[in-house]
């Protein structure tokens, strides 16, 4: 069921869920983030007797055990950016397929360990997890973007018992799941290992300064926020006049149009309606030396932002930007729009 991303979760409501959650939040701090995304039960010992959950689904070394903060899983589609235990139990007998998004911070992963697992294969119950966010079968990476294919990236799994444990490339990983059978379902224990070398990067935050570097290695890394956002080029150091090993102190200035000229190492901004990074619609192809750019704002008036960083390894390149949510005077004078 789930190898067909084109089945999944319906985009328009995912869109608008997750864009009416960030530009809500366009006015409050980052510590009113946790609260709004999810639902949460921090007392461990009443789990039990708030959920209604039989003894055996709660394992000997699971929540029972854990003062870890647990949290109940109530929504079809339900975003969760702290680490602890996540519960679902299905309320009915409904095929309906959901998800659980796990985001967190950009240098950081996400490992999940499922506590206990009761998923009935002969009535159609099915859980995936996914390497990355998708949404109506686009997904974050996209396949340009990651070390992994496509399916390597799915796994799927019934009946009673999931002993791996599974680790995201990226601080973005998906559960989806099908129970058509009341009072069954699953834990999982979900933390955010720290990730050395960060290359695609899922914005969580309202405000915030990014990097993307490719240590010198033949990759393309992208940083997407799923909202329309207001990009700021902070510091260039991409393609020429930065080889591996050189010193920066010959700046080149920004070099517009990249791309068009046939150069392979280049930061491309622009914007787009779903996840898949290879789908941008371009307003600029940047790339050279610069410390200090002149801070032109580009305004995106996209359901997703993106600035995706190309590089054939031949140069140690990183590209830092400041990315806002864009206010509605901000999307008068959009520099892109998407989908006219």
């Amino acid at each position: 069921m789930f190898a067909d991303y084109s089945a999944r979760i319906p985009l328009r409501l995912i869109l608008v869920t997750i864009f009416g959650v960030f530009v809500s939040l366009a006015s409050a701090s980052n510590s009113d983030l946790g609260p709004r995304l999810e639902q949460q039960l921090p007392l461990v010992p009443d789990v039990q007797k708030e959920v209604g959950f039989d003894p055996h689904f709660l394992e000997e070394r699971g929540l029972r055990e854990s003062r870890e903060t647990v949290h109940f899983i109530s929504d079809c589609m339900h975003v969760a950016s702290e680490p602890g235990h996540y519960v679902y139990k299905s309320p009915s007998n409904d095929q309906t397929a959901c998800g659980v998004y796990f985001l967190t911070d950009p240098d950081r992963l996400v490992e999940l360990h499922f506590t206990s697992f009761d998923v009935p294969c002969d009535r159609g119950g099915l859980v995936s997890f996914v390497d990355g966010w998708e949404l109506n079968g686009e997904v974050f990476p996209s396949a340009a973007d990651h070390p992994l294919s496509l399916d390597e990236r799915l796994s799927e799994f019934c009946e009673r018992r999931v002993r791996k444990v599974f680790l995201s490339s990226q601080n973005a990983a998906l559960i989806q799941y099908k129970i058509p059978q009341k009072g069954r379902g699953f834990s999982v224990m979900v933390r955010f290992p720290k990730n050395p070398n960060p290359c695609n990067i899922l914005v969580d935050s309202l405000s915030d300064l990014f990097t993307l570097r490719n240590y010198g290695r033949r990759v393309n890394c992208t940083l997407s926020a799923m909202y329309p956002a207001v990009v700021r080029v902070i510091a260039l150091g991409v393609g020429i006049g930065s080889p591996r090993g050189a010193n920066r102190e010959m700046e080149t200035g920004t070099v517009h149009q990249c791309d068009k000229r046939g150069l392979q190492d280049h930061v491309q901004i622009g914007g787009s309606d779903g996840l898949d990074s290879t789908n941008l619609l371009l307003l600029d192809s940047i790339c050279g030396v610069n410390s200090k750019p002149e801070g032109i704002e580009n305004v995106m008036g996209c359901g997703v932002t993106s600035v995706r960083l190309v590089s054939s390894g031949l140069f140690d390149n990183s590209v830092t930007v400041a990315v806002r949510p864009a206010t509605e005077n901000d999307i008068i004078d959009a520099n892109l729009i998407c989908g006219v």
